[in-house]
């Protein structure tokens, strides 16, 4: 009986990807979809269906979520049940033939479910309702914590793996604590433990640790590493930094803006300093709750083109890269930096240094951007380089607390994943 496996085709977060295999015999043809949910870039369920019941409509649903996808643990499920697509649509129900039952377990062989689990890869893959909820959720269980209150443990019996490529104490503290206060066990894997894609393949680490555990958090260096990832694990995979983007970071800082400011909505953030990961993250946020977002650098330094055109395509928050922080910073709500050469960019220092002379956040610039201004930084900060010890150390800045939030908006997030 031929076989043939389709290949996934994924590029960024808005791309469609289908998968076919089509398995054809001498009395009925069966075509398998695959279905990936947009919003994660991963294959949720596979169905097959005979073509030959005179159906309407495609054998191939392009589909934003799994929940009207077929369980494949019950062949007598209906296919479809009122899939929505402006172009492709079904008659049904349609009932699964029994002939498909033999192939399933090829099929599941590369296709594996995540039922209700959701991944934390990118912001915009969630909605502004859902980023709300995510950051109400943290501040209640915030508050309990404070509190003194230990009796809420919804993590209990529960483990999580945290794949390190890169080291970070806030990253590995406020993740470990954060899901042992909660009532979960986490397991540290270090550079050397696992030396993913290199001493095991990506895909292969994904289905043992999925085995093993009830989550994965990921702090990596390709970005591409993490999708590849959590296309193949079948738990809820957590993006802990990556070279493109770190979400978890930006959501512990609109939790401390909510916290010092009231809202995040129509307020202005200048970050000021190297066009990063960080930066990156920011956009995808205002693509999602308007604010006015400016990124302030020097040239050659700005932030991924394409990024920025996600956020200003969006047409949610007013989008701004320039080069002068003196003009940059005036009104803003929030001046934010970060170190000059992150996490791989060391040799570069030097030469960085010179590049970015003039966009030291020092007291005069917080002068300048006014006495509503709050100072954030993401940690580790270089004191005297892109921040003066003084800033640090003022009254408005709320870099600390900015910190104390990771473990709180993550945890949240973690919840959120685990559909808790």
């Amino acid at each position: 009986m031929p076989v043939l496996f389709g290949t996934l085709i994924r590029g960024g977060a808005a791309d469609i990807a289908v998968t076919i295999v089509a398995v054809s015999s001498p009395e009925q043809v069966f075509t398998a979809c695959a279905f990936i949910d947009l919003n994660y870039q991963k294959m949720a369920y596979a169905a097959l269906m005979p073509a030959k019941l005179g159906l309407e409509g495609s054998h191939v649903q392009i589909h934003r979520t799994t929940i009207s996808c077929m369980n494949l643990d019950s062949m007598s499920k209906d296919f479809v049940r009122g899939v929505k697509s402006n172009k492709l649509k079904v008659n049904g129900p349609v009932k699964m033939p029994i002939k498909a039952l033999p192939i399933r377990s090829a099929l599941l062989s590369h296709v594996e479910e995540k039922t209700g689990l959701k991944d934390f890869l990118h912001i915009n893959d969630f909605d502004k309702g859902t980023i709300l909820k995510i950051l109400d959720r943290a501040k209640e269980v915030k508050a309990l914590l404070k509190s003194g209150e230990r009796t809420y443990l919804p993590f209990k019996g529960k483990t999580m793996a945290m794949i390190f490529a890169k080291p970070s104490m806030r990253t590995r503290v406020s993740f470990e604590t954060g899901f042992y206060l909660l009532g979960g066990h986490a397991i540290f894997l270090g550079p050397k433990d696992i030396e993913m894609g290199k001493r095991e393949e990506t895909r292969d680490v994904a289905r043992v640790l999925s085995r093993y555990n009830d989550i994965i958090m990921a702090r990596l260096f390709a970005h591409q590493d993490l999708l590849d990832l959590a296309n193949y694990a079948s738990v809820p995979v957590v993006n802990g930094l990556t070279d493109y983007n770190h979400p978890c970071q930006i959501m512990a800082d609109a939790l401390t803006m909510i916290e010092h400011i009231g809202q995040i909505e129509g307020t202005k953030v200048v970050y000021v300093g190297d066009g990063n990961n960080i930066v990156h993250s920011w956009l995808l946020l205002a693509a999602v709750i308007p604010f006015h977002f400016v990124c302030v650098c020097p040239k050659g330094y700005v932030p991924d083109p394409k990024t920025v055109e996600i956020a200003q395509q969006a047409g949610v928050s007013k989008i701004e890269i320039t080069h002068d922080p003196k003009e940059a910073v005036k009104g803003a709500d929030v001046v934010y930096s970060d170190v000059w050469a992150s996490m791989g960019q060391k040799d570069e220092a030097a030469d960085r240094r010179k590049a970015f002379q003039g966009f030291q956040v020092d007291e005069e610039l917080m002068k300048i951007a006014g006495p509503q201004a709050y100072f954030m930084h993401c940690l580790p900060a270089e004191r005297g380089v892109e921040v003066t010890n003084g800033v640090v150390e003022a009254p408005n800045s709320i870099v600390f607390p900015q910190a104390e939030n990771r473990m709180h908006a993550q945890n949240a997030i973690m919840l959120h994943s685990l559909g808790l």
